[in-house]
């Protein structure tokens, strides 16, 4: 079979893959006319097309681009081999650095598409473990209560649109029954968050969400419940009286990193000032460091966050802060990819990570490490712990680590709670 037929074939192969379909139309020309000139296998011709989706997201050149400059300077013809070699070891020395963002200008921002709340009667289930909670690594043993399924704030690195991305967001209709019937013991403590499967306030009180969350948890005195956000709507928070056992946290990241993958939150400052507005209501609030991104300059941005936090909080209005980084599982990988975003949140040098994708342990330590020693004030005052990391990163960032995840549940529990009883309206 001769060389043009052969690539035919191939390509004919290679256009019914999820991989190519899912490129912009410039990378699969890119693609095209390479296959025209290299016997590239139909493996190469789908490498190639990871390739590109990663080089089209982190705003590099594409492919074509790559192979063409390395034509020009080697000056000779080219090998498959060394051409293969070459495009992948580009793609993976932009990996291996820290990603470089630039200050945007928010009116080219797209932000995300509004979606219609819906109401759902399906038959699933709201409660249950965290979904990211794992014997293998550190974890709190966080219960979860999915209240709404879908997301209206696009952010890029998120796993919530690797489940739900039929562009709707859906609050069950049987909420407050379903929470009325989750069987609870009454001899145990319960830490239950809101959040996993959507934001916990983007949608304020639609169809009585909130509401039904609230009545659960002042029916349960023996749980700390959590509300966990990147939104500033606490409206409907600010004029309910909430139980005791109720306290929000935010997502904090640094403004540039907002801007560049947070497209549809609220910013650093209204999170924060939102924050500040219902601790000056008396209730607890709490801050999630997650995902502290590896990025050219991160070491400032999220210092000054930690400075801003303990200039406009005491320790006794925080309950908790937590540290975490980006991590991946192959398929959720794999639908970030098929978004088309313009994003670098890929772009991180991918290491293994108990079975899923992170930064190296070397990285973590350090970024960890960064935000943790800035605290230092707040060490004895505040909760402070890692999400989803294993015992060695926490000896290396906090010199130590609970035994078990039982023993780390019951110390947050235990913290979180005593301030509550202690809390004062400001």
């Amino acid at each position: 079979m001769n060389l043009v037929k052969t690539n035919n074939v191939k390509l004919s192969q290679l256009k019914k893959d999820k991989v190519f379909l899912n490129l912009n139309e410039f990378s699969k020309q890119d693609i095209v006319e390479i296959s025209d000139k290299y016997p590239f296998s139909f493996q190469d011709l789908r490498q190639l097309s990871i390739i590109a989706t990663d080089l089209y997201m982190w705003n590099e050149s594409g492919v074509r681009d790559c192979i063409e400059e390395f034509e020009n300077i080697q000056k000779k013809d080219l090998s498959k081999k060394e051409v293969i070699a070459h495009v992948k070891n580009h793609w993976e020395n932009l990996r291996g650095a820290k990603i470089k963002y630039e200050p945007v200008n928010k009116k080219e921002v797209e932000r995300p598409k509004p979606r219609k709340v819906q109401l759902s009667d399906q038959e699933n289930k709201v409660f249950g473990m965290c979904p990211v909670a794992s014997e293998k690594t550190v974890c709190c043993n966080l219960m979860t209560i999915d209240a709404v399924q879908g997301c209206t704030l696009g952010c890029s690195y998120c796993s919530i649109q690797t489940f739900y991305s039929d562009g709707k967001v859906s609050v069950d209709k049987n909420l407050a029954e379903k929470l009325a019937n989750i069987p609870l013991d009454p001899n145990k403590n319960y830490h239950i968050g809101s959040g996993q499967s959507s934001d916990s306030l983007v949608i304020g009180n639609k169809e009585g969400v909130l509401d039904a969350q609230l009545k659960f948890a002042s029916e349960n005195p023996n749980i700390i419940f959590e509300f966990k956000t990147k939104s500033n709507n606490i409206s409907h928070l600010l004029k309910t009286d909430l139980p005791d056992n109720v306290f929000v946290c935010w997502s904090l990241n640094p403004q540039l990193f907002i801007d560049h993958e947070e497209h549809g939150t609220a910013s650093l400052n209204q999170r924060l000032q939102a924050a500040k507005d219902l601790s000056r209501k008396g209730v607890l609030v709490g801050f999630h460091f997650h995902p502290i991104v590896y990025y050219e300059g991160y070491e400032n941005d999220y210092k000054n966050i930690v400075k801003k936090v303990m200039s406009m909080f005491k320790p006794s209005e925080v309950a908790m802060i937590s540290m975490g980084t980006l991590t991946y599982i192959k398929p959720a990988i794999n639908k970030l990819r098929s978004t088309g975003l313009k994003s670098k949140v890929l772009q991180i040098p991918m290491a293994d990570a108990v079975g899923k994708s992170s930064y190296t342990k070397e990285i973590k330590k350090e970024i960890f490490s960064t935000v943790y020693d800035q605290f230092q004030p707040w060490h004895k005052d505040v909760f402070l712990y890692l999400c989803m990391e294993e015992s060695s990163v926490w000896e290396s960032v906090f010199g130590s680590y609970y035994k078990d995840n039982v023993d780390f549940e019951t110390a947050l529990f235990d913290s979180v709670s005593t301030k509550m009883n202690k809390l004062e309206i400001v």
